[in-house]
């Protein structure tokens, strides 16, 4: 089968998109914007998942719902789209938004890696605080089974997605039982991660966190993705340890879910983040990180 690449560079403003196919067999395209990957896509195959966190968070869809029932779902940030078209392929007819402030880059996703037919995405574009700060519920695709939360700007998440406040807006489009998924990157001994635990702890019932492995005592973790999930429901399906099984950073490795006390424990006195005290997400070159 011939292979058509795919690949573009862009030029964006203060930054540098790049789309490259780095295995032909499975048409696997990466994503990146100023030499950080945001994203791997297989142009044949929706269902294919990479990096961990995108597994785990794939996990979570599966279990959201009975196999192939629709899910209604909200992207903020996607990248080049894998998870959105995993749920289209996955569970056809679900309405899904998703919101991208690179609308140049993003159309250009498209235009090289298209969606099928009939996928019921629909696009937004603007700074995602402000797009759910002034469009309607319904615009949004609310009432909202699903949110993935996965905003960066290149290597950083932004203090104004990542406070109590900005969290409330998610929540105000979300169905009852919703889960919404979140993606740091954090190391160390965590401090940015445990905060924003404390953040959606404050606005949500319950929360869990997913790290690449068990924390160290001594507190110099590698950097890596921090998942966190949150919902007004019980979120029993995480507590399994088969529940991530070959979602971790290698076969045999899953990776280490605290919930409840542990959780508590874990964030300890770390307080939330409100639109006043929020910060960036640490850089990744921070000492603080051990090896990453």
């Amino acid at each position: 089968m011939r292979v058509v690449d795919r690949s573009f560079v862009l030029p964006l403003a203060g930054h540098e998109a790049v789309l490259l196919l780095v295995e032909k067999k499975r048409q696997l395209y990466e994503l990146a914007v100023d030499d950080v990957p945001q994203s791997i896509v297989s142009a044949i195959d929706p269902t294919f998942l990479d990096w961990p966190y995108v597994q785990q968070i794939g996990r979570l869809l599966d279990a959201a719902a009975p196999a192939g029932a629709p899910l209604r779902c909200l992207h903020l940030g996607a990248g080049a789209l894998t998870l959105p078209r995993y749920v289209q392929h996955t569970r056809p007819g679900s309405p899904q938004v998703v919101v991208e402030f690179e609308r140049e880059l993003a159309e250009a996703v498209l235009d090289a890696l298209p969606l099928p037919e009939r996928h019921g995405v629909r696009m937004l574009y603007g700074d995602a605080r402000q797009v759910t700060e002034s469009a309607s519920p319904a615009e949004l695709g609310a009432p909202v089974d699903f949110a993935v939360i996965d905003l960066w700007e290149a290597s950083t998440v932004r203090a104004r997605v990542a406070s109590r406040e900005f969290y409330a807006l998610v929540a105000r489009l979300l169905a009852p039982g919703a889960v919404v998924a979140v993606n740091l990157l954090d190391g160390g001994r965590y401090e940015y991660a445990r905060r924003q635990v404390a953040t959606l702890g404050a606005v949500f019932e319950q929360v869990a966190v997913v790290l690449p492995e068990r924390p160290t005592a001594a507190g110099n973790d590698p950097l890596g993705n921090v998942l966190v999930v949150a919902s007004d429901a019980p979120l029993a399906a995480l507590e399994p340890p088969e529940f991530f099984a070959g979602a971790g950073e290698s076969p045999g490795h899953p990776p280490f879910v605290l919930s409840g006390p542990e959780l508590a424990a874990w964030v300890a006195d770390a307080p939330p983040m409100t639109d006043t005290t929020a910060t960036d997400s640490p850089s990744l070159g921070d000492p603080r990180f051990g090896d990453a």
